[in-house]
């Protein structure tokens, strides 16, 4: 019989949280976004859970209006390298940039904490919607938005070929002959193309798992033909299951277009469960966090998605002011959301404001009702598994404690890990080196 098809899961370590006001919560650890004993315990809690991996997102500029997560946080490469020393199973997975990046540097640094964690490095593919961050890198101008992925997709092209410059069995290391490495199995990239130039080798061999694996988290018509054809899992955001199929299908059928497996590119949602033991628990718990959002601190965070667009010149209580295509070259496929929801449901200033700093999910209710919701995600083809975050500062252990268990008794989690590399735990294949001869 075929082995029955399992939920995978992820975790986002997000400090002291994605949310605007979260830092205020009475449980939470104010220093938590550069506090490794925080990140530490976050890993280990997801370990503990069985989950795939553990995801650090990233950005490049920050205003004073910033939330204050993205003020003071972790650069991705050098916390998921300490992650790696007190993890053995878990995939450690990272944001980094290609519109502001070297291929050749980033691809030292994931062939480095792939072969620090034996196998477990994943990177998060982004091109960086926010404009201001040509300014903190000697750029005259940000990228528009094709170009932006036009330049990822030639740089992954690159880094790709740098991790497969030495085949796997290229270094002899035979003390006795004196021979370090078989000169034949080292190859050069040479690499001229329209962004780059990269001649390599790289100088560091492939880990057990080939190459790290890609995740992307397009959702715009550039971002979906980006993640079909170069991404080995996809962070998506969605507000409905009906949403997410569309996007799931969507995906699916790109991807075989482009000639891969569908069932090898792992779609994975990002959610905020928020779990109480009875209903009145869970919108109790939900309520802590959203009374602690004033108007103006939700105008801020709204702002982010429009290049910190000032929304506090318009009045609050009319109808969401008409922008045109402001947004399209920063998060373009947020935005368009946010304006075509605001027009469709006649919403005010206020009310959208209010709904994206404090989204209220489906995923609120008991362990049981969370359970349902995710079981039903994965069941009618929404999801192939979720990102957790974390929307109180127990929501993570809430989770793993009450709802992993349920899953497991259902038959749709893993109980243990399969094996002890990222690709391994998410049924993605090893890349085959392509420079090395296959014997038919």
């Amino acid at each position: 019989m075929a082995k029955q098809k399992q939920i995978k899961l992820g975790a986002i370590i997000h400090g002291v949280g994605g949310h605007v006001s979260g830092w205020r919560h009475p449980e939470a650890i104010t220093d938590a976004s550069v506090n490794f004993g925080f990140y530490k315990g976050q890993a280990q809690k997801a370990e503990s859970g069985k989950f795939d991996l553990v995801f650090i997102a990233d950005g490049l500029y920050i205003t004073e209006k910033s939330i204050p997560h993205f003020l003071n946080r972790f650069e991705p490469i050098t916390i998921l390298s300490a992650l790696a020393s007190v993890t053995s199973h878990i995939g450690l997975v990272g944001t980094l940039s290609t519109s502001y990046s070297e291929p050749f540097t980033v691809a030292r640094q994931f062939a480095s904490i792939d072969l620090i964690s034996d196998g477990r490095s994943g990177w998060n593919v982004v091109t960086s919607p926010l404009e201001g961050s040509a300014k903190n890198y000697s750029k005259a101008e940000h990228p528009s938005h094709p170009e932006r992925y036009r330049i990822a997709n030639e740089y992954l092209e690159v880094t790709r070929g740098l991790w497969d410059s030495w085949e796997d069995d290229a270094f002899v290391r035979d003390k006795e002959s004196g021979v370090f490495f078989d000169p034949s199995k080292l190859h050069t990239l040479n690499h001229k193309g329209e962004y780059f130039s990269v001649q390599g080798p790289l100088n560091i061999a492939r880990s057990r798992q080939g190459q790290p694996v890609i995740f992307q988290a397009g959702a715009s018509e550039d971002g979906r033909a980006f993640a079909a054809k170069v991404a080995d899992a996809i962070f998506a955001g969605h507000e409905s299951i009906d949403d997410a199929k569309s996007y799931y299908a969507d995906i699916k059928k790109r991807a075989a277009s482009e000639g891969r497996n569908p069932d090898e590119v792992v779609i994975l949602p990002g959610i905020a469960p928020i779990i109480g033991l009875t209903e009145e628990e869970a919108e109790r718990k939900y309520q802590e966090v959203a009374n602690l959002v004033t108007i103006d601190k939700a105008l801020d965070y709204l702002g982010r998605f429009f290049e910190h667009h000032d929304f506090s010149q318009y009045p609050l209580d009319e109808a969401f002011p008409e922008l045109g295509d402001f947004g399209s070259n920063s998060f373009r496929s947020g935005t368009d959301k946010i304006k075509q929801t605001a027009k469709e449901k006649n919403l005010t200033l206020r009310q959208v404001a209010l709904n994206v700093a404090t989204p209220r999910n489906e995923f609120t209710g008991t362990p049981e009702y969370v359970a349902d919701r995710v079981q039903a995600w994965f069941e009618e083809n929404a999801a192939d598994g979720f990102i957790i975050a974390a929307a109180l500062p127990k929501g993570l252990d809430d989770f793993v404690d009450h709802v992993v268990p349920i899953l497991q008794e259902r038959g749709l989690y893993r109980t243990e890990y399969e094996a002890d590399t990222l690709r391994g735990n998410l049924g993605i294949p090893v890349p085959a080196n392509r420079y090395t001869k296959v014997n038919v």
